[in-house]
């Protein structure tokens, strides 16, 4: 194993993580932000906690609807300087018995991009709008219209370089494996694969980012190969994704799974585990070929302990996004043995998106929009992951070290 890999694994795992927070009932849009650069607008709405959202458009005329579920808003939105912006005004008003609608005119058709930044760094949890001129890469160069630079441009004279982070993207089973099934015989490599397919796209829209798939069709990748295809691209980060059965028909909900070195942490996650694989960890053998038997034993138990730190960190943020959108099976990160997950030195996690074996749960992983928000906020836990944490080298480490991410 590189050395300097190994030490960014140990001190990335110094930090130990903590339990998920308790999210409150109600929450409130305490205001919002915007700026200007060459290629969009970006919207910022700082809000007290998490909340589930939709967007949709309507056009004659031309408006973006954002509505924030169990959410509380200000008397007015109307302060933002959008002079020479596509937004022409922005309202918001109660929707429902707790909901709040926000209304975004719009001086022409644009094409929108949102996820949810968690709070770090100072920062509240944040629901952040992407807009530019539909058809066309980019809008003319402006002058930012607020006090502060956007997320993604630089402070001062620095100048944020590096290389992409790189996310590998797991599709569970394929091929002549269909993996679980449900009661009426709904596939879960087809759910496995769609919501994969989602999720690597949206992470090669953020700029530092990109994602490679496993598999981009339906055909068999045996356990051992998965973990070598990480490698191959060098992988920052490996995710999983699943949509598995239980015992019980009544088991439901979403769970987020990192590597245990010493068994199950719970009766589900054994039989999960048990059911995908059986087989040893994987890729110790390739990196520690020739070293001294007692300092190969050292380097791996040191890499593996740092590299399941961080997994259970990464899982704990996006299980805390997956929280938004789907029931939890478990609000805690349960750690097994899965064999995708026995890589020594990449962070992974296995995403258990529901249960196909639960008539509800099955429902909704074949709903196309519910499927597309289990990417976005997978992607949303990562991205967060990552802006705390940024590997060496990386764009998203240069941009932090130039202005900081707020």
């Amino acid at each position: 194993m590189n050395r300097r890999r190994l030490l960014n694994l140990i001190l990335a795992g110094m930090t130990l993580p903590v339990g998920l927070p308790a999210f409150a009932a109600r929450q409130q849009l305490k205001g919002a932000r915007a700026w200007q650069d060459a290629d969009k607008l970006r919207l910022v709405f700082d809000l007290t906690g998490p909340v589930r959202y939709k967007t949709f458009t309507l056009v004659a005329p031309d408006r973006i609807i954002l509505d924030l579920a169990d959410t509380q808003a200000p008397a007015v939105l109307n302060h933002l300087a959008l002079q020479g912006s596509p937004v022409r005004a922005v309202r918001s008003a109660r929707y429902g018995a707790q909901d709040t609608r926000v209304v975004l005119e719009l001086a022409h058709p644009v094409e929108m991009e949102s996820f949810i930044l968690g709070p770090g760094e100072g920062a509240s949890n944040r629901l952040v709008l992407d807009l530019k001129r539909a058809g066309t890469p980019a809008v003319a160069a402006r002058k930012p219209v607020d006090a502060e630079p956007p997320l993604e441009v630089r402070r001062g004279k620095g100048l944020a370089t590096g290389r992409d982070i790189m996310v590998v993207v797991d599709a569970g089973h394929g091929g002549k494996d269909p993996g679980a099934l449900s009661a009426r015989g709904d596939r879960e490599k087809d759910i496995a694969l769609i919501v994969a397919q989602n999720l690597a796209r949206r992470i090669n829209l953020q700029k530092g980012f990109k994602a490679k798939l496993v598999r981009n069709d339906d055909f068999f990748v045996p356990l051992r190969k998965r973990v070598e295809v990480a490698r191959s691209y060098n992988a920052d980060m490996f995710v999983s994704v699943h949509a598995d059965a239980a015992p019980r028909r009544t088991a439901y909900g979403a769970s987020v799974y990192a590597l245990s070195e010493r068994g199950a942490t719970s009766t589900t996650a054994r039989f999960l585990a048990d059911s995908e694989n059986n087989v040893d960890l994987i890729g110790a053998n390739e990196i520690l070929k020739g070293r001294d038997p007692m300092l190969a034993g050292v380097l791996l138990d040191m890499s593996m302990n740092a590299t399941i730190s961080s997994s259970l960190d990464l899982g704990h943020k996006v299980l805390g996004q997956l929280a938004n959108i789907t029931n939890l099976h478990q609000k805690r990160v349960e750690q097994a043995g899965f064999a995708v997950l026995k890589s020594p030195d990449i962070p992974s996690i296995l995403v258990e998106t529901g249960f196909i074996s639960n008539d509800r749960d099955c429902r909704r992983l074949l709903d196309s929009r519910h499927q597309k928000q289990l990417a976005d906020s997978i992607f949303a836990g990562l991205h967060g992951y990552f802006q705390e944490r940024p590997p060496l080298g990386t764009y998203l480490a240069s941009l932090k070290n130039t202005q900081g991410v707020t």
